[in-house]
């Protein structure tokens, strides 16, 4: 599976490219939304994106890449430190997938990746 990271945080992004690639993904990393939407091809199965970044946030990546037919397609999980339920129904609202906060625990996140995929891959089935 092929994963862009949209995080500004640089240990994070070392951290979780090392986890993911450790389960076998390929894995692409963008320092802020606007990174994120220039990486995005046909090639991503899935987007883990934080929400506090500079130059462009990650509800406003996630609102023009599920506004976008070549984009809207890919599962966009968030993964943030805001944690207030106004925050959760943001993301939700601009088409997030999925959403966890920081801190969390790898094994957590590895494992809502792969039902994300799966429910993913099945919906695309179905189509």
């Amino acid at each position: 599976m092929k994963i862009l990271i949209v995080e500004d945080e640089q240990n994070l992004q070392l951290i979780l490219k090392y986890n993911l690639e450790l389960d076998g993904n390929e894995v692409v990393v963008a320092g802020n939304g606007q990174e994120g939407l220039d990486l995005v091809d046909d090639s991503i199965d899935l987007i883990l994106m934080d929400v506090m970044m500079p130059v462009m946030n990650g509800l406003d990546a996630c609102r023009k890449l599920k506004a976008d037919s070549k984009t809207q397609q890919i599962p966009i999980f968030m993964l943030t430190a805001k944690s207030q339920i106004s925050d959760i129904e943001a993301a939700f609202e601009a088409g997030a997938n999925d959403y966890l906060t920081k801190p969390f625990e790898p094994a957590k996140l590895a494992e809502r990746i792969n039902i994300l995929v799966e429910k993913y891959r099945k919906s695309q089935l179905n189509e």
